[in-house]
């Protein structure tokens, strides 16, 4: 049996249909957001399975937590 590979980057990074306000700063800071989600995950589970350390793991979800925010204010605003 031959197995579609070709749906294997939908299959593990799924993206979700926007269903707010439609603006493209709106649609593209949801799919930042749903990246942010997705990488949390995955640096969870690493740190879950011993492959990295807590202190690491807080490290790398905090990177990614700053990334969002900036991000968050150049598409949105401050007071968003």
């Amino acid at each position: 049996m031959v197995k579609d590979i070709s749906n294997k980057e939908e299959f593990i990074y799924p993206v979700g249909q926007y269903k707010g306000d439609f603006t493209p700063e709106n649609v593209v800071f949801n799919a930042n957001l749903q990246e942010f989600a997705q990488k949390v995950g995955l640096v969870c589970g690493l740190e879950a399975n011993g492959k990295i350390t807590p202190l690491d793991a807080y490290q790398k979800i905090k990177f990614l937590w700053d990334k969002l925010r900036e991000s968050k204010e150049n598409l949105l605003g401050e007071d968003q």
